[in-house]
């Protein structure tokens, strides 16, 4: 399977196609509204509202399984994102993200991309990059800001613009 062949739901309960995404970069991150990452949604919109335009997406899925860092339900969590950070990137549904229930796409990734010891996620904050042909390209710590990313993602767009 590739990233393409998956399907989420978006915070307001619509079913989409990653497919949807085919010939954009994508950003992944499982956020949640209580946690000392949580400030990096700013840093995530800034690098939406910069490239967007130019073929690059955020795609922002919420996760409780954290210390319970993300207790709220999906309408409180995007007010919460778009009211405190602006964010206007596109958000799913709440989804596990490890274990058994762990959402398909992210049974995915992790296998894509393996973290440092294992392939689980650690912690909120875990971003993935997808090129424009739907590879996982990297993998980043909860640890990295977003706006350190920003080199790997112009390369991206660089090369897809290239083509």
């Amino acid at each position: 399977m590739k990233f393409y062949d998956f399907t989420a739901k978006k915070i307001n309960g619509e079913e989409v196609k990653m497919l949807d995404y085919k010939g954009k970069v994508v950003l992944i991150v499982n956020t949640a509204s209580k946690c000392g990452f949580t400030p990096q949604l700013e840093e995530l919109e800034q690098l939406y509202e910069k490239y967007s335009k130019d073929g690059f997406e955020v795609l922002g899925f919420p996760c409780n399984q954290f210390a319970g860092q993300e207790p709220g339900t999906n309408e409180e969590v995007q007010q919460f994102c778009q009211i405190n950070y602006g964010v206007s990137f596109t958000m799913f549904e709440k989804i596990d993200v490890n274990g058994e229930n762990a959402h398909p796409l992210y049974q995915y990734l992790t296998k894509e991309a393996k973290g440092s010891i294992n392939n689980k996620i650690k912690w909120n904050f875990t971003k993935f990059l997808i090129d424009s042909e739907g590879d996982v390209v990297k993998r980043y710590a909860p640890i990295v800001k977003p706006l350190k990313i920003e080199e790997d993602i112009k390369k991206l767009l660089k090369k897809e613009i290239r083509i």
